[in-house]
């Protein structure tokens, strides 16, 4: 992601423009941007945000203003936060501030060290960066002043950096009138007034610079009451002495080259005809021919004749269509006497520079943005007569008039000729003296280089690359191993652009040296997303033999026992296989594997190997997932079933109940007949979809097998769980111990773990103890960790509510210990761990292991769970203000109407009734109470009629709220006491009524059966 604050706010990320939407919004991103990277306390950030007046709260204002900053970028990680301080975490280049001060430090610098055209290239890229005054959204601000401040200094200062380095190249004449400019902008300036008596003089005006010091010694003395500096003495000294610089350098920004430049003297000739013909010449070729260093050998050849210089310039680093005017401009350097004005039109300032005399303009690398290329160059030549391209391309830029000048391979040894006349052979012979300097070119070595030359087709970035291998490898191990030809194309020179056209382009070429059946064969293990062993291989029509020799090409890697295709090798694979016409029967094939795998796996899941074969199916994840996803784009209803049916289990594990539900609901929705495997895929779906607080999609399961298809446990399970959908406990009950525990262990913990929900969904604490229990015990003879995890998980949540806080602890406990082993996540278990602390009065510890789970980086579910948490904690501290900064954050996370949307309206209710907000607490309880009654969770409706009761006694009904507190109690099943709000509410209604008088309301509430208690609830919620 990039920030872009040197004129009005820009973020871009991947490409693409992230709107930031808010004057508040972007001045918070705006005062994090300038301190990226590291903390910004918030008091800092509220007087940025809020510079006249601070809100009310300002520190939920803030955190709320977080929140909303994080959901609009593409990362919300990006914004860390800690105990009071707010973090941008993001390198400094990404903020172009401070990319600006690194590139005019380095510019700088290499002025200073005498590098003239590297100090120029760096001051030229660093002014370019900016688009208009600096943190202009904020500039009243306090912080902005000042920073705008040293940013316009800094600028200034490049500037004059920019016009001492172009005094060193360029005619002085063509910097007279820019001086001139920045002298009456900045009259005071001394280095200005050096930089401009320079100029004039080199130019043969010492009359003239002699009168500008004399003019500048006045206004210094007249205005500020001081002579000139040091530097403006000693340059006036020089002038008088008769001292003049050096002759000007031809104008341009070419480098001088690092190495030889080997043949393609027809090519020299050919541009320089082409270019008489027209004022465009293209040279087209693919990539690693040399098209780059052929366009600047030319350009280097003719600076001495052209007026306006030669200047280059590198599109490769442009990533946006959008961006190439202002590359060419960077390059290029305009002239500019201030901050540039935010609606600069770069191609009328590029018409400015380029159109008073002739110049020669290299574009070098055009494919990836050909279109804007193309319009810009049909505008420049258009607007500027004199003006010369030449461009290189992988395709013709389709510009009227333009020449095309292909560019091929070097020529290769012809039969009888000495070896060493060919260029592709001194090419290599150059290159391998540069690394290898004992390397001769003997004739049994002109020989075997020859073959080498050959082999590589003649393509000079391949035969550098294959040279610069001599540094580890002598001639003949190297030509030996060309039949690995990716792998001699690494290691190239650390300071070489990373282009991915040149990468593609070397990738087809490695890709036609294979034999026709070996291209066949890597095309189909293109299908493979991930890494995959020689037997999968084997099942897409790959031999093993051909493994080892793409592994010897560099086309595959081998990790351990494992191959692994490389990304841009395997997009430029899944091309071939396309266009073979072979795509759909191969990845069948692929799908077929993968099935047979997990079906395998998922027998052994369910027991003592579990560690194993997750670890198995672990590593094959991403192929498990192309499986699944091919068998349901082609409608393969059979196979994504039986996939789904295989794998409910082990997405469970890795990714949570959520995740697992939605994999299994693809599967579920590709048009199909019912089946048993449709029964099963249907009862995981709703068993995970249940477990992660969601509303299933009933439609998905309506076609399952018949219930009365008793011989499948699946289809009891789909029973019952769609029971305690409909809150048709007895039916759900009824189902599950019709034919008894399942003789198989873990079908019988699945099925003491469906009951374990419809018990809980009755009000039945304690038989959902023990069904918990009996699940556990299950599950531990079976050997299966996830599910005794989950098993522990709830039984520790329900020995919570009937107040038996040490086992609570001891089964959430096990859960985690468990949950560590098969490798998941565990945050929610420590934070529900946390909260039994809290009800024990630890608060503090409580709030410690909150946030500790939240330094982690947790998933959204997780962190919802844990802010909701912790909006608890310091409600019941009286932090009022953080609780609702916490319950906002919440809120982001949240929406799908499950579990924890109830608990965040709680939340919020409570937080009312603390504030003495009745008027606000009655809306927030009535949406709680009908998110949790639509929830086969009577524990959670408990929770709500606790918050009932409270706002009943803040009515000023104590008796009422005794009422609706022993209702909570029947819903529950239990006292739940040691929950902190029943405590502090039955503790107040004890003192207000009297020991006796609260026993007997509470017991009439209490005494209830389920649908009376939720009568009571809804009662005082219509009141």
């Amino acid at each position: 992601m990039r920030v872009s604050v040197l004129g009005p706010l820009e973020v871009a990320a991947d490409h693409k423009v992230v709107e930031i939407g808010g004057t508040k919004l972007r001045a918070l991103l705006i005062r994090l941007a300038v301190d990226v990277g590291h903390p910004v306390s918030a008091d800092s950030l509220v007087d940025a945000v809020w510079p006249e007046a601070a809100p009310a709260h300002p520190a939920a204002a803030l955190q709320s203003l977080v929140w909303r900053l994080r959901q609009a970028l593409p990362d919300e990680r990006i914004v860390r936060s800690g105990s009071g301080w707010y973090q941008l975490d993001l390198p400094l280049d990404a903020v172009d501030s401070h990319r600006f001060e690194r590139l005019a430090g380095a510019g700088q610098r290499a002025l200073r060290a005498g590098d003239v055209d590297l100090a120029r290239q760096r001051l030229r890229e660093a002014l370019a960066l900016w688009r208009g005054d600096p943190l202009i959204e904020v500039a009243d601000a306090p912080y902005a002043v000042a920073t705008g401040v040293r940013l316009r200094e800094l600028w200034l200062t490049a500037v004059e950096d920019r016009v001492e380095a172009d005094l060193a190249v360029e005619p002085a004449w063509s910097l007279g009138a820019e001086l001139a400019e920045l002298t009456a902008a900045y009259p005071l300036r001394e280095r200005l007034c050096v930089l401009l008596m320079r100029a004039l003089d080199a130019d043969g005006r010492r009359a003239e610079a002699l009168a500008v010091y004399e003019r500048m010694r006045r206004r210094l003395a007249d205005e500020l009451g001081s002579d000139p500096g040091a530097e403006l003495q000693r340059t006036h000294l020089a002038l008088l002495r008769g001292n003049r610089p050096e002759r000007d350098r031809p104008r341009g920004n070419l480098r001088a080259p690092m190495t030889s430049f080997v043949g393609r003297a027809g090519e020299l000739a050919r541009i320089r005809e082409r270019l008489r013909e027209g004022r465009l010449v293209t040279l087209v070729g693919p990539g690693g021919v040399g098209k780059t260093r052929l366009a600047t050998a030319f350009a280097a050849g003719v600076t001495d004749r052209i007026e306006g210089g030669t200047w280059l310039v590198e599109l490769a680093p442009v990533a946006a269509a959008g961006d190439v005017a202002r590359a060419v401009l960077a390059a290029v350097g305009p002239r500019e006497v201030g901050p540039p004005a935010s609606s600069g039109d770069p191609l009328r300032r590029l018409t400015e520079v380029l159109a008073p005399s002739a110049a020669l303009l290299v574009l070098d690398n055009c494919e990836h943005v050909v279109g804007a290329a193309a319009r810009l160059l049909d505008e420049l030549l258009a607007r500027c007569p004199r003006l010369l391209v030449v461009a290189t391309s992988r395709e013709p830029l389709g510009v009227a008039g333009e020449r095309l000048c292909p560019v091929e391979p070097l020529p290769l040894p012809e039969p009888g000729e000495p070896a060493e006349k060919s260029p592709a052979v001194r090419l290599f012979a150059d290159r391998a003296a540069a690394v290898r300097p004992d390397f001769v070119l003997s004739d049994d070595a002109a020989i075997e280089v020859a073959d080498v030359c050959r082999r590589l087709d003649g393509l000079p970035l391949a035969i550098e690359l294959a040279a610069v291998r001599l540094r580890t490898m002598a001639l003949g191990q190297l030509a030996t191993r060309l039949d690995d030809p990716l792998r001699v194309l690494a290691g190239g020179a650390r300071s070489a652009p990373e282009r991915h056209r040149t990468l593609r382009a070397v990738v087809a070429w490695s890709w036609d040296l294979l034999t026709g059946a070996e291209r066949a064969q890597a095309a189909r293990l293109a299908v493979f997303p991930s890494s995959f062993t020689a037997e999968a291989a084997d099942r897409v029509g790959v031999a093993w033999e051909t493994l080892d020799t793409l592994v010897d090409k560099s086309l595959l890697h081998l990790v351990g026992e494992r191959y692994r295709m490389l990304a841009t090798i395997r997009e430029y694979g899944l091309e071939r296989l396309a266009a073979s016409g072979l795509a759909d029967s191969v990845r069948a094939a692929h799908a077929a594997w993968f099935l047979d795998l997990a079906e395998r796996a998922a027998r052994h899941l369910r027991g003592a190997g579990q560690l194993r074969w997750l670890g198995v199916l672990t590593v094959e994840r991403d192929n498990l997932l192309a499986a699944l996803r091919f068998a349901a784009d082609a409608g393969d209803a059979a196979t994504a079933r039986r996939l789904a049916a295989a794998l409910g289990l082990f997405w469970a594990i890795l990714g949570g109940h959520a995740e697992a539900a939605d994999r299994l609901h693809t599967a579920l929705t590709v048009p199909g007949p019912a089946s048993a495997t449709h029964t099963a895929v249907a009862a995981q779906y709703l068993f995970h979809t249940v477990l992660a607080g969601r509303a299933p999609d009933t439609a998905a399961v309506a076609c399952v097998a018949e219930p009365d298809d008793v011989e499948q446990p699946d289809t009891t399970l789909v029973t019952a769980l769609l029971a305690l959908i409909g809150n048709d406990i007895r039916a759900g009950l009824t189902a599950i111990d019709r034919h008894g525990p399942p003789p198989d262990p873990w079908q019988r913990g699945i099925s003491a773990l469906v009951r374990a929900m419809l018990t809980g969904a009755a009000s039945d604490i304690s038989t959902m103890r023990r069904d918990l229990a009996a699940a556990a015990a299950a599950f531990r003879e079976s050997g299966e960790r996830w599910g005794l995890a989950t098993s522990l998980t709830y039984l520790g949540l329900a020995e919570g509510v009937a107040d038996d806080v040490d086992t609570a602890e001891s089964a959430l406990g096990e859960s985690i210990r468990l949950i560590r082993q098969l490798g998941g996540t565990d945050h929610v278990q420590r934070a529900w761990l946390a909260m039994m602390h809290a009800q024990q009065g630890r608060l503090e510890e409580a709030r410690a292991e909150l946030l500790a789970i939240l330094d982690e980086g947790v998933p959204s579910t997780a962190e919802a769970l844990t802010r909701l948490f912790l909006a608890d904690l310091a409600r019941h501290r009286g932090e009022l203000t953080q609780a609702a900064a916490e319950l906002d954050l919440a809120a982001g996370w949240l929406g799908d109407g499950g579990f924890n949307d109830a608990l965040l309206r709680l939340g919020q209710g409570h937080l009312a009734l603390a504030s003495n907000d009745l008027d606000a607490a009655g809306p927030r309880l009535r949406e709680a109470f009908g998110l949790a009654s639509s929830l086969p969770d009577m524990p959670m409706v408990a929770q709500v009629a606790v918050g009932v009761a409270e706002l009943t006694l803040r009515r000023g009904a104590a008796g009422d709220a005794a009422t609706v507190l022993g209702a909570a109690h029947a819903l529950r099943n239990a006292a739940a006491t040691g929950q902190l709000d029943v405590r502090r509410l039955s503790q107040e209604l004890r003192t207000t009524l009297g020991p006796t008088a609260y026993q007997d309301a509470y017991d009439q509430g209490r005494h209830l059966d389920r649908d009376a208690a939720l009568a009571a609830v809804a009662g005082q919620l219509a009141c």
